[in-house]
């Protein structure tokens, strides 16, 4: 159990770091933080997954399968919806010590929060001795924090256009970016053979076949739940789909309801994941999140009415859900994993 003045100190000073680094993205921060910590990536084997959607299902399906195996493994997901915890697969205490373990040096190199996240993830599986780490990365690849790893197995979940403005305007410049991460000896596991040629070594499939290219055997059947991920929360359906190709799925994979309550984030294609929603459900009631990146609900609302029968703007997230249950007995949450994050902070007398 946390005690002491201020339980959560570590959890507050990684909630206060800037995501993005102000120089540019790049390894050397990473590299330097990792150095000064031993470089902790290279006690264990590693399963490194990229792509567009399902990389945190597919990383905890991955260390699912490896833990039931035999094997003791730590999985790093982002982002978080029940809290920053959840990114290290522990609990609050657990993320605490993590992230107390490099927070002088990353203090002392000036290391991003995401940056600081992937190290004390890296550094928490060392110190547990773990025998592997099933690693998600965040942004792209080949200039993520996690680009450090020397990982053997490479798992694309799929490419989408997400995020061009770092990583290129074509699935071809962002498939490249993201299968930078793979090095000469590693096998790479494709959902398909598109990208193919950009690989040395490359099997078909998915998370199963993952992790039987790390075991060298098939794995048992796991059943493996994340939060934000279709669940199930009585009359809710939250589904974290962020950007246009996750829309798509959700709207392939969920039921019919009668309310869609949405945030968008400014830089995604809205106009298609909005064209999605709209299979969903024919009422809307638009919100923003607390991202400082969030498509305002004025305009989100406005975008909306050409796919929707009826559009109301709530711009609180709790207020919003409360109004969509006025509306309709079946909803889905969506559009943003930080939308989510926000409810699971402050919820609804219906959601509590």
């Amino acid at each position: 159990m946390l005690s002491g003045p201020n339980p959560l100190a570590n959890t507050d000073w990684v909630a206060s770091l800037s995501p993005w680094p102000s120089d540019g993205f790049g390894l050397e921060r990473i590299r330097e933080l990792l150095g000064r910590l031993g470089d902790p990536q290279r006690a264990y084997r590693a399963v490194h997954v990229v792509g567009t959607n399902g990389k945190s299902t597919a990383t905890r399906t991955v260390a699912a399968m490896l833990a039931a195996d035999g094997l003791s493994v730590g999985a790093y997901t982002s982002p978080h919806v029940a809290g920053w915890h959840e990114r290290l697969d522990t609990d609050r205490a657990g993320f605490e010590r993590a992230v107390e373990r490099v927070r002088a040096d990353a203090e002392a190199v000036g290391a991003t929060q995401f940056e600081t996240l992937t190290a004390a993830a890296l550094a928490d599986f060392a110190a547990q001795e773990f025998n592997a780490a099933v690693v998600e990365a965040g942004l792209g690849g080949r200039l993520d924090a996690t680009n450090v790893l020397d990982a053997e197995i490479v798992l694309l979940t799929n490419v989408g256009l997400e995020h061009t403005d770092v990583l290129g305007d074509t699935r071809e410049a962002i498939a490249r970016e993201k299968l930078a991460v793979a090095g000469p000896r590693a096998l790479v596991v494709l959902p398909d053979g598109e990208w193919g040629g950009l690989v040395e070594r490359y099997v078909v499939g998915g998370a199963r076949e993952a992790a039987a290219a790390f075991l060298g055997h098939p794995p048992r059947e796991v059943d493996v739940s994340l939060p934000g991920r279709l669940e199930r929360r009585g009359r809710e359906l939250w589904d974290g789909a962020h950007n246009a190709e996750g829309a798509r799925w959700l709207a392939a994979h969920a039921e019919p309801a009668d309310v869609v309550v949405c945030s968008i984030l400014a830089d995604k294609d809205t106009d298609g994941m909005l064209a999605a929603f709209a299979t969903l459900a024919p009422r809307l009631v638009a919100t923003q999140s607390s991202n400082e990146r969030v498509l305002p609900a004025v305009e989100l609302a406005e975008r909306a009415r050409a796919y929707f029968v009826e559009v109301e703007v709530v711009a609180g997230p709790a207020a919003a859900l409360a109004r969509a249950h006025e509306l309709g007995d079946s909803i889905v949450v969506t559009g943003s994993l930080y939308l989510l994050a926000d409810l699971e902070r402050w919820p609804t007398p219906a959601t509590a």
